[in-house]
């Protein structure tokens, strides 16, 4: 077992969350924004109209700045914080899918020289030459969301290959086609949004209206396309994933979700028929509203994934659940039921020191670190805090905490308590000394 990242509060999930979450942002952004670019640069030689430049330089430095700064610091952020909160889940997705990360990065590297060159080669090639580079960019930038998405699907639904170990069975999995059309339409209306900002800012009347009309029109486009997809993706879900999405019709976090993309419609459809009225104040707040239909969906699709990191191979709390043959994987849950947790926790000489293994109250708070803290906080007071979670349930005391542990075995949304008697007993002291009442 790799040592544990507690965040108070938040959690360490929500972290990991929030960072690719804003990172969808400037990533979607770069996928879309260029298609912006090379339509109105053609259009801007084929008719003549040099009042386009004005939008596609504004359009490229704003691409350069937010997706290709923001967007790459938040890039190592989103590595940073997985390698801390789940290093055991991003090991073995780098196993499986090294090469295709390499193949990312490639694909990342012509992209980041892309940008750069097409911004500073305006004026100073023919415009073929410049169309080619803005093509290059936009072709490089969709082939590394192909990739990605490969991954992040199989996350979710690593198909056949549980059986198989093959690289592609996992990659073109049962959700991956789905949720690839799902972000190439949904690209569009994020890039809409950013692409009505800045010709809000464009001094041309006339080269203003027309931008902001197409703008919205292809949002608008990408908005009902994206949403029919989402469909197609939620019926390839597994049955305990579309339990949990049932259950969540009327929370508000998927309220938040659809609210979202209705109000970035009727902006769309707005500015679409008034295309003159255009302002940078309603564009901000449309991709602050954008924004946030992103992290419902990011959410929605993580909680869709529970109990696991990597559905039937490792629990979110990087215990490894089921055999793999094909890759010579095993599952550990009888090992440490039998051996115990922590006997086989990395960090275990250097926290139990003279004596400290006999004290079953830390016994029971280092079990609470590995097996809980990746989805609930130990405080009362944060996201999903246990103190709270189990008084609701009434369980206060040592025997009704080993109760609920019990209970986790038939819990599809929770991974099972995984250790020996002993531990589990201690876990429910530790557990029953953050509650009012616990003893």
């Amino acid at each position: 077992m790799y040592p544990v990242w507690e965040v108070p509060v938040l959690t360490s999930g929500i972290i990991l969350g929030l960072i690719a979450a804003f990172h969808i942002l400037p990533s979607h952004l770069s996928t879309s924004l260029m298609w912006f670019n090379v339509i109105f640069e053609r259009k801007a030689y084929k008719e003549n109209k040099p009042e386009y430049l004005e939008f596609i330089k504004k359009n490229t430095l704003l691409l350069l700045i937010f997706a290709y700064i923001f967007g790459s610091l938040t890039g190592v952020g989103i590595w940073f914080s997985a390698t801390l909160a789940n290093p055991k889940g991003l090991s073995a997705l780098i196993h499986n899918y090294v090469w295709g990360w390499a193949t990312e990065w490639c694909f990342f590297i012509m992209e980041v020289l892309a940008i750069y060159i097409y911004y500073y080669s305006f004026g100073r090639v023919s415009p073929k030459t410049h169309l080619k580079i803005g093509y290059i960019f936009a072709f490089a930038s969709w082939i590394s969301m192909v990739i990605i998405v490969g991954i992040l699907a199989f996350q979710l639904t690593p198909g056949k290959w549980l059986e198989t170990g093959n690289f592609f069975d996992g990659f073109f999995n049962p959700t991956y086609f789905p949720q690839l059309l799902v972000r190439t339409f949904y690209m569009f209306a994020i890039g809409g949004l950013f692409a009505l900002a800045v010709a809000s800012r464009i001094k041309n009347i006339e080269a203003r209206a027309k931008i902001s009309k197409f703008s919205a029109g292809l949002g608008i486009l990408g908005l009902i396309l994206g949403s029919i997809f989402i469909n197609w993706y939620i019926k390839m879900l597994p049955e305990n994933s579309l339990k949990i999405f049932s259950d969540l019709k009327f929370t508000g976090l998927y309220k938040l979700g659809q609210y979202s993309v209705l109000l970035i419609l009727l902006y769309f459809i707005f500015v679409y028929l008034k295309p003159r009225w255009v302002h940078i104040i309603p564009s901000i707040l449309f991709i602050i509203i954008a924004f946030g239909g992103i992290w419902s969906g990011e959410r929605l699709r993580e909680i869709a994934r529970k109990p696991y990191v990597i559905r039937s191979v490792m629990y979110s709390n990087q215990i490894i659940s089921g055999d793999i043959p094909s890759k010579n994987v095993k599952s550990e849950i009888q090992k440490f039921n039998e051996s115990g947790l922590l006997s086989n926790f990395i960090l275990k000489d250097s926290i139990f020191k003279e004596g400290a293994i006999e004290d079953k109250m830390l016994k029971g708070r280092i079990l609470a670190q590995i097996q809980c803290v990746s989805c609930h906080c130990l405080q009362r007071k944060g996201l999903r805090p246990l103190p709270v979670l189990l008084e609701r349930v009434g369980a206060k005391s040592e025997d009704e905490i080993s109760g609920i542990l019990d209970m986790l075995q038939g819990y599809s949304f929770m991974p099972p308590f995984v250790g020996t008697e002993e531990e589990k007993q201690a876990l429910s002291l530790y557990l029953s000394s953050l509650t009012k009442g616990g003893k």
